[in-house]
């Protein structure tokens, strides 16, 4: 058994190294490259393709463009409506607006010029509207959608809300006309029917019951601008009284002379030497008693007692430098007797013009030159406020103990009686400007001080029976 497989064995052996063999002397060829069918060689250049052309529109047909005109149509209808719009709502505002303003002037009189306004805009507004109707009547018969015989509904709609609009017009004038006549028909003013007899009035005297309203209308109006006037006349009555309560120009503190005497004065202690060529002084003054010369401020030494001095007589206002040779005065400035209200006061002197100015409430009352040209204020001197320094009146003999530097002591009949406030001075002329602002009395002219007397700064000492209030 063996013996007959074994050739078998070796048949089958032998066929396969033959066929190991004939595969082994065959080669197999594989390409790993890619393969790119749409590379593009060395060799080759293509021609360059041309980019398709656009595309173009298709010529339009006659039905195209008479619907292209149609919608032409159809926006420009839409445009006048819009506008047709806008001229309603204008209209009407306008009309309301003049409605409210004539009834707020007459304060419901219902009177003759609303009837009038009301009816002219709504005439207006109805015959604008017929004039935009007829327009759009004309353009459509015009238009190429009629030539074509298409039908225009819009036309027909926008004919059918003017129309409508023609409509509310003509209600707004018939709501004018009921409130008219409702308005005349009230008690008292009818034009229409009589409240009291149940009756209808005559046409023809509608007119001059028109014209007894508005004239009793106008009465009433007259009446009540009186009753105004003089609740006005005593407001003012009343706010002058109140201003006199307070002090002017925001100033917090004030001088009181209660009386004129010779021992009531305030001493003014300036920080620097008043050696100057030139100065402006200003004060706010409210005299009780005015005598022919009455002494508001005075500076002056043992050898010139008068080298300044501000003074104020019956109605006049005086100012003085270096003597009294040497002044300038302003007539009507002050009230006889004194006066109840509080005034500004300015004297201003210049050493290189000589010229010397007053101020009264702000504005320029008295201008002199030649007034001390050349001359300097000496220092060394006094500074008081309502006396003068003076060496014509000795002190009684009971009185010797006086004080010290006014051997001569003060006159009473010169003396301020009232009160002062404001007081300042400069090393300088101030400008119109400057004072006219120092001057106001709702204004806070207190608040700017003097750079030589400062108010509320320097140490003035109040003397006898003055003193600061508030």
């Amino acid at each position: 058994m063996f013996r007959w497989r074994l050739p078998q064995a070796v048949c089958v052996l032998s066929a396969c190294v033959c066929l190991v063999l004939a595969y082994g002397e065959d080669d197999i060829e594989v390409n790993y490259a890619d393969t790119y069918y749409n590379e593009i060689t060395d060799g080759d250049t293509p021609e360059p393709t041309p980019s398709p052309a656009p595309c173009n529109s298709p010529d339009l047909s006659k039905w195209d463009k008479i619907f292209s005109m149609l919608e032409n149509s159809q926006m420009r209808e839409n445009m006048l409506l819009q506008y047709a719009d806008d001229i309603i709502k204008v209209e009407m505002g306008s009309l309301r607006g003049e409605i409210l303003r004539f009834v707020a002037q007459y304060g419901g009189s219902c009177g003759v010029a609303v009837e009038t306004a009301g009816r002219r805009m709504a005439l207006q507004l109805e015959g604008r509207l017929r004039e935009t109707l007829e327009r759009l009547k004309l353009r459509e018969q015009t238009s190429p959608a009629a030539a074509a015989g298409t039908p225009v509904g819009n036309s027909n709609h926008l004919e059918a809300m003017l129309q409508q609009l023609i409509s509310t017009a003509r209600t707004q004038a018939s709501r004018l006309a009921k409130m008219e006549t409702s308005c005349f028909s009230s008690p008292g003013a009818g034009t229409g029917t009589n409240s009291k007899a149940g009756f209808q009035l005559p046409e023809d005297g509608g007119a001059g019951i028109r014209e007894q309203q508005v004239t009793s209308r106008e009465m009433a109006l007259d009446g009540v601008l009186a009753a105004l006037q003089q609740m006005r006349m005593g407001l003012e009555e009343v706010l002058g009284s109140s201003r006199q309560r307070y002090l002017p120009a925001g100033c917090e503190l004030a001088l009181l002379f209660p009386m004129r005497s010779r021992r009531i004065y305030t001493s003014v202690i300036p920080d620097v030497p008043l050696s100057l060529s030139s100065f402006t002084v200003c004060m706010w003054v409210k005299p009780t008693v005015v005598s022919n010369k009455t002494v508001l401020l005075s500076y002056g030494n043992r050898r010139n007692p008068y080298e300044i001095q501000l003074l104020l007589g019956q109605t006049s206002v005086l100012f003085t430098i270096g003597g009294e040779a040497h002044l300038v005065e302003a007539r009507g400035v002050v009230n006889p007797g004194g006066t109840s209200e509080w005034i500004h006061l300015c004297g201003a002197w210049s050493s290189e013009q000589g010229l010397a100015s007053l101020w009264a409430g702000g504005k320029k009352v008295a201008t002199t030159p030649g007034v001390a040209e050349g001359h300097i204020l000496p220092d060394g001197g006094s500074l008081q406020l309502g006396q003068e320094r003076n060496g014509c009146c000795p002190l009684p003999s009971s009185s010797q103990s006086g004080v010290p530097g006014f051997e001569g002591g003060f006159d009473p009949k010169m003396a301020f009686a009232g009160k002062m406030t404001g007081v300042n001075m400069w090393d300088r002329v101030l400008s119109e400007e400057e004072i006219s602002q120092l001057a106001r009395r709702e204004g806070r002219g207190c608040e700017r001080r003097g750079n030589m007397v400062a108010w509320g700064v320097t140490e003035m000492v109040p003397h006898g029976g003055a003193q600061f209030i508030n």
